[in-house]
């Protein structure tokens, strides 16, 4: 293993693991820091759930998972974070890059959260979604970690003591980048708004020990090491099966919303009742009931709904408790089809994803093609998994990812 990637959330592995692979570089996910390791790889990349822990939980997690990737001889690291910077003003990304900065001995390292096949893009050191600033989009209203500024050094700086510093878009396209970094100190926000800036940046740091940014960063850095003689070019497993398949959305984003809406119209569906849940109803034997019975047909059960109502409702019922109860109940639901012989899993939302995978405890996955930009196929011996972050995939994406688990012959 040459190349290591701490991701804080679990679509967020699966996003960078899926773009590692389809650049030809054999590369495993690891669900738990106790299977880095256990498989042959050139690329490792450990799930974390630590977006939304306290910073000396997400730091001490993350060391961990850094000394052992350095253990299984990992030259570079790459800490991804997601491309929409989902923290808060005291969040853990800058606590996260501080302190893998200073256990790798580094100075300077990038912060490039840009993914422009998704959409997500910085230029003047803001982060855009569309062509919208992140603080007007549909994550000013995110239920854990909702963004009211744009501005990527403002949100940046009161989570770390390093100074934050900006390379605006022209540099990034001119000779001068590698100079820019070369001279640079702290956490360096890097412009991208193309495919094409990302592999410029990536081959800047080429030789640099820590990178950090969103997963599409990581498409560009396969190619350094083959330059190096280092790896050579794997395709990319189909990882299909044959079954039905059981679709969990915890997600509330804008996309998941369209995407549970279209879904639910020609296929199977039911709404948790989060109140009622709160308020000790059966609602889990409930969802279950509805499961069995349409087994089948690939249904879906969310807890979906408009971005602006589940912070509402969030605020009104304990801060956390809501989000808590319905992952829970969630992974619960995964955890009985598992028993029931169901072996394919769409789940939608990070936080979500998290707890399936956690209650599941699928091990090692082997990284497939991407159903969609930043979603790829994963699986083990027996299952088969998509993990979406909230706001990737179109319309049709859950219809898609039914579809592609299944094998075309």
């Amino acid at each position: 293993m040459i190349l290591g990637c701490i991701a804080d959330d679990f679509t967020g592995a699966g996003d960078i693991a899926g773009l590692i692979a389809a650049e030809g570089m054999r590369t495993s996910l690891f669900t738990s820091v106790d299977d880095i390791g256990s498989r042959s790889c050139e690329a490792g990349v450990v799930a974390l759930k630590t977006r939304s822990l306290p910073v000396e939980v997400a730091v001490q997690q993350s060391l961990a998972a850094l000394e052992l990737l350095l253990q299984a001889g990992c030259s570079q690291i790459v800490f991804k974070y997601c491309s929409t910077f989902d923290s808060t003003p005291r969040g853990n990304i800058g606590p996260v890059a501080e302190a893998l900065a200073a256990r790798l001995g580094v100075e300077t390292a990038i912060v490039c959260p840009s993914f422009p096949a998704n959409g997500r893009t910085v230029y003047q050191g803001n982060l855009f979604v569309g062509d919208v600033p992140l603080a007007e989009s549909g994550m000013r209203d995110h239920p854990l970690t909702p963004m009211t500024d744009s501005d990527l050094r403002r949100w940046l700086a009161p989570q770390t003591s390093l100074a934050v510093a900006h390379i605006p878009l022209q540099r990034v396209r001119s000779a001068g980048l590698a100079d820019d970094l070369a001279m640079a100190r702290g956490l360096v926000v890097v412009d991208a708004v193309s495919d094409q800036d990302l592999r410029i940046i990536a081959r800047a740091v080429a030789d640099a020990p820590l990178v950090t940014g969103g997963s599409a960063i990581g498409m560009g850095l396969p190619a350094n090491f083959r330059a190096r003689g280092q790896i050579g070019d794997t395709p990319v497993p189909a990882l299909s099966r044959h079954g039905p398949t059981l679709i969990l959305s915890g997600s509330c984003s804008v996309a998941s919303n369209a995407q549970v809406a279209a879904y639910r119209a020609s296929r199977p569906a039911i709404a948790v009742d989060v109140e009622r849940l709160l308020h000790g109803y059966p609602v889990l034997e409930e969802v279950d009931e509805f499961l069995v019975r349409n087994a089948a047909d690939s249904p879906l059960a969310y807890s979906t709904a408009p971005p602006e109502l589940s912070r509402t409702f969030i605020e009104a019922n304990g801060g956390n408790r809501a989000a808590l109860a319905v992952e829970e109940l969630l992974a619960e639901l995964a955890t009985r089809a598992a028993a029931r012989g169901i072996a394919k899993f769409v789940v939608a939302g990070g936080e979500t994803s998290g707890g399936v995978v956690e209650a599941l405890q699928p091990g090692p996955l082997q990284v497939g093609r991407m159903i969609a930009p930043g979603v790829p196929l994963l699986a083990n011996e027996t299952q088969t998994f998509a993990l979406k972050s909230g706001n990737f995939g179109s319309e049709n994406f859950l219809h898609e990812a039914v579809a592609a688990m299944e094998p075309t012959t």
